[in-house]
């Protein structure tokens, strides 16, 4: 599982959001028709912050989301690989903590946060998978994962007329309203490539998680995906020996002379 254009490194999409961070939040408004703001809305009242827990909110681009969630009074750590990004939300944000790295090698200690969020960023990493398991490597037992993205709406007929949309109409305005549309031409690639709903479910039951469920939202354009990393401990026994025979090599078979 790979991102929609293999030719492109993590350090190309970095650059990539380098070099739309200004207009970032602007433009996303405009391509989603106001839209955002709402799926927005919809994504912290499912992560649910209490005051005092902690939370990472990966792929937090310049902060939009990791301030809603603060004003809570919960701790945020917005994380994010790009640096235009991180550095454009310390000037907007400079009360909030900004960390940059790969989500697939996340900075943090085991059992460190009480939730994990990761908005419109997951099908931009290179293994999901593995960034799946990190998110879970570093939630607190009964911690809980949110995931809003990008989906496939479920009505045939709505599901053809938004990829007419994303290839047609999106690039025109996104050439009128971004900094980098070019940027824009992979991000709607990544869209149109990216699985549907019960295929980031899957994903998220091999990590481990349990009590997965989603929820479409604007007819299936966007789903929130949630789930928990188990309390009982014997459950997250049996999920660390899967990943741990997963990764055990395997032996090589005779040949012969």
């Amino acid at each position: 599982m790979t991102r929609a254009d293999l030719s492109k490194t993590p350090k190309d999409v970095a650059a990539m959001f380098d070099g739309v961070a200004k207009k970032y939040d602007v433009t996303n408004a405009v391509l989603s028709g106001g839209n955002a703001a709402l799926w927005r809305v919809q994504t912290v009242k499912a992560i649910d912050p209490q005051p005092g827990e902690r939370i990472l909110d990966i792929a937090a681009g310049t902060g939009t989301s990791s301030a809603a969630l603060a004003r809570t009074g919960a701790t945020v750590i917005a994380f994010d690989f790009s640096a235009g990004m991180i550095e454009e939300g310390r000037k907007r944000h400079p009360d909030l903590e900004f960390v940059q790295g790969d989500a697939e090698q996340l900075p943090f200690g085991d059992d460190e946060f009480d939730a994990v969020t990761i908005s419109f960023g997951l099908r931009n990493v290179q293994r999901p998978n593995v960034a799946l398991a990190e998110m879970y490597r570093v939630l607190k037992p009964g911690g809980r994962l949110v995931i809003a993205e990008f989906s496939r709406p479920p009505v045939a007929l709505l599901r053809k007329g938004y990829y007419a949309y994303l290839q047609h109409v999106m690039p025109r305005i996104a050439g009128a309203a971004s900094s980098n549309p070019d940027a824009y031409a992979y991000l709607f690639e990544s869209i149109a490539e990216w699985p549907e709903q019960a295929v980031l479910s899957q994903w998220l039951r091999g990590a481990g998680f349990t009590r997965v469920a989603y929820r479409n939202l604007t007819a299936g354009i966007v789903a929130l995906h949630r789930g928990h990393k188990p309390l009982d401990a014997a459950i997250r026994a049996s999920v660390a020996r899967k990943r741990v025979a997963r990764r055990r090599p395997t032996s090589s078979s005779a040949t012969a002379d």
